[in-house]
């Protein structure tokens, strides 16, 4: 089968479409014919050597996310059928025509959900859901701050705090405030421009908000910590501007008695990503498609994958990036 990989760490320049072998089923799993796959954050990293040698998961191909068609099905791999559309999430291996998926982390396609829109849902959805609510236990009537909101997960994560029923307040990039605010955001700040931390207070009445999901980390640490109500909650999910100058306040976290939870998919066992899967199953599915709909910012063929790369480097979309065209 194609599939892109590369040689040696580097820039998007050492990926390139080669034969690779084609996956080997184990019991629990499903293999599929890729038709999409969602572009993250994590895969651009594992091409630079953040991660060396480590995969996390059952191939060095790039690709967490992927949407296709069962063409196999394991001995022990129940509920899902050859013919049926899936998305899922891998460990790694989504990058090319096929892919092995444990049963446990995929999910059916909704009737009316096309398969790019489907490789741009896991990533985003699950660890959106997972951050609000089994880590950050939102609550109707609570204000959850989304910072970098613009992004796959940010765009989950914002329509899924509105659908908790919280006052959604959100950073974006000034081409993208519009865009945010039609996710059902109260309140969109320039990250540019304007202090969030200064918004917030008078956003809150100086009382702060009760949730922070956080993609950027940095400075934005113990801007965040401030930014919080008495008993909130700080979920951190990614490392934009790095840690290098990541400062905690104690003081605050003490005194406020704060909650400071970090999460990431790639590094989950995999019976931690089965239970994140079957939460997303079971509370976001049913309504995705409908009062929940992934956002598509770029897509690009399999042949273009450092394309695809440069434009997630080059920031400021809105919406996931997702390949296509593995067997064109």
């Amino acid at each position: 089968m194609k599939a892109i990989i590369f040689d040696d760490f580097g820039s998007a320049d050492v990926l390139r479409v080669a034969e690779a072998p084609l996956p080997e089923i184990r019991p629990g799993d499903l293999l599929i014919k890729v038709m999409a796959a969602g572009v993250n954050r994590a895969d651009l990293l594992q091409r630079e050597g953040v991660y060396g040698s480590q995969t996390y998961g059952d191939s060095p191909i790039l690709g967490l996310e992927a949407a296709g068609e069962i063409i196999a099905v394991g001995d022990a791999a129940a509920g899902f059928s050859v013919g049926e559309r899936v998305m899922g999430i891998v460990g790694g291996g989504a990058y090319a025509q096929f892919a092995r998926l444990d049963s446990g982390m995929a999910a059916a396609i909704p009737t009316g959900l096309s398969f790019i829109e489907a490789a741009a849902v896991m990533e985003s959805f699950v660890t959106g859901w997972e951050a609000l609510a089994h880590l950050g236990e939102v609550a109707k009537g609570e204000t959850v701050l989304i910072q970098a909101a613009a992004g796959g997960i940010g765009t989950a994560a914002v329509q899924l705090a509105k659908a908790a029923g919280a006052t959604v307040l959100a950073t974006a990039s000034a081409d993208n405030i519009e865009y945010v605010r039609s996710l059902g955001a109260n309140a969109v700040y320039d990250y540019k421009r304007m202090d969030f931390e200064a918004e917030v207070v008078d956003a809150t009445a100086s009382r702060g908000v009760d949730l922070i999901i956080d993609f950027v980390g940095g400075s934005y640490l113990s801007r965040n910590i401030r930014s919080l109500a008495p008993g909130g909650r700080l979920v951190q999910v990614g490392l934009l501007a790095g840690d290098d100058n990541a400062i905690i306040p104690l003081d605050i976290i003490l005194h406020n008695h704060l909650r400071l939870i970090g999460t990431v998919m790639k590094s989950r066992s995999r019976p931690e990503k089965r239970a994140m899967i079957r939460r997303f199953r079971e509370q976001v599915l049913p309504r995705l498609g409908h009062v929940l709909k992934p956002v598509i910012g770029a897509v690009y063929p399999i042949a273009a994958t450092s394309d695809a790369h440069r434009r997630m480097e080059a920031g400021g979309l809105f919406g996931k990036v997702v390949l296509t065209g593995f067997h064109e």
